[in-house]
């Protein structure tokens, strides 16, 4: 692949965007081969936790490929938004979790990026927004619907509106990121997070993920049952058993089997 890097480390994997001298901008051939990407980590699965990054200290995803946008015709715009949303919408529905570690600039299509994910670690230089209104078009990959259902209507309207770009720490007030560490700690802390995810039972994790998507759209009832649905899914499983009798039993379950 030319623009995505993946690699694992034991039951993590990890997907790099990389195109540094874009600052990693999202163009048509770099969300295909991303596409692609997840195919096999979705076959995989010795892969319990998944991580996204940019290549290079500047820039997570910096936006969508300015330079390739430019002419489109909207039949052109048209199918590389339904691209964007088709991929953006496979990360966010993943049976794993997945944390986007955002080093660096994370606007437009950037951003969009990380809302896909479950988590959001930042960097301290790390900036965020959704400027497009100042390039005359609106977010194309979800932006205008889940920066609403991650900070609230209010702020997402604001961002949107006025195409701010927020530094890492505000970002955190609202809501957008879960934690903001040192810039030479980021890696650290996303596999540190990643491999206590790991260690849990990855069946639980995933009906757990699940739940809370599918619950998050739905009403309350509907949810409630959903949630009895998984948690009695659970007690189908080796993990279930394993772990309850190493708890009875008092010792810690040395590794989850993942059945």
């Amino acid at each position: 692949m030319e623009n995505i890097k993946f690699e694992k480390d034991g039951n993590i994997g990890i997907i790099t965007i990389s195109r540094p001298k874009a600052l990693n901008a999202l163009n048509f051939k770099t969300l295909v081969e991303l596409n692609e990407v997840l195919d096999q980590v979705e076959k995989d699965e010795e892969i319990y936790v998944l991580l996204i990054r940019g290549d290079g200290e500047k820039a997570f995803v910096a936006g969508a490929d300015i330079a390739e946008m430019k002419d489109m015709n909207p039949k052109e715009a048209r199918e590389f938004s339904i691209i964007g949303n088709k991929v953006f919408r496979r990360i966010e529905n993943l049976r794993i979790p997945t944390i986007a570690v955002i080093n660096g600039y994370a606007l437009g299509g950037g951003c969009e990026l990380a809302l896909s994910c479950d988590i959001r670690i930042a960097s301290e230089n790390a900036k965020l927004g959704q400027p497009e209104v100042g390039l005359g078009i609106t977010p194309g990959f979800g932006g205008t619907q889940r920066l609403s259902r991650v900070v609230g209507l209010a702020k997402a309207k604001e961002l949107i509106f006025t195409g701010d770009m927020i530094d890492a720490n505000e970002a955190f007030k609202i809501g957008l990121v879960n934690r903001v560490v040192k810039k030479e700690e980021l890696m650290d802390e996303a596999l540190n997070m990643a491999k206590k995810i790991a260690s849990n039972a990855p069946f639980a994790i995933s009906v757990a993920k699940a739940s809370i998507n599918r619950g998050y759209q739905a009403d309350i009832d509907t949810a409630l049952m959903y949630e009895v649905e998984v948690f009695a899914q659970c007690f189908a499983t080796e993990d279930q058993k394993d772990a309850m009798t190493a708890f009875l039993e008092k010792r810690k379950i040395e590794k989850f089997k993942n059945r």
